[in-house]
């Protein structure tokens, strides 16, 4: 059984940082594609940042440029730095995980074999 854990969503002021972690347990977390999703209210969950098991690593471009993803496979967790946030970023963040393929272009949720349970992100203005 994999499972997912989320921490460190909160509420920060625009223009703000946050550093988002997801611990991963159940399966070896090496052989994972990880990637961070969200979702805003009313909307669909959209594709965010994705890192392979190489390290290669994709962002949405509503991103690029403010949002890091890295991952430590010594300790089983992916991280999502979120830097000069933004009132548009507010929404429920979740991890993904993926074991299967040897990488290429896993931007939808659907591509996604386990989930967490989502972390809250509030961006004021």
């Amino acid at each position: 059984q994999v499972q997912l854990v989320e921490s460190g969503g909160g509420l920060v002021q625009a223009g703000g940082s946050l550093r988002l972690s997801c611990a991963t347990s159940g399966r070896t977390f090496s052989y994972f594609h990880m990637a961070w999703f969200r979702q805003a209210p009313g909307k669909e969950r959209e594709f965010v940042a994705l890192i392979l098991r190489t390290g290669g690593v994709t962002y949405a471009d509503s991103v690029k440029g403010r949002f890091t993803i890295s991952r430590d496979n010594a300790r089983n967790t992916v991280f999502l730095q979120m830097n000069s946030l933004k009132p548009e970023d507010t929404a429920v963040y979740y991890c993904a995980a993926r074991m299967s393929g040897n990488g290429g272009y896993y931007y939808s949720p659907s591509d996604y074999e386990y989930w967490g349970q989502g972390t809250q992100v509030t961006v004021s203005s």
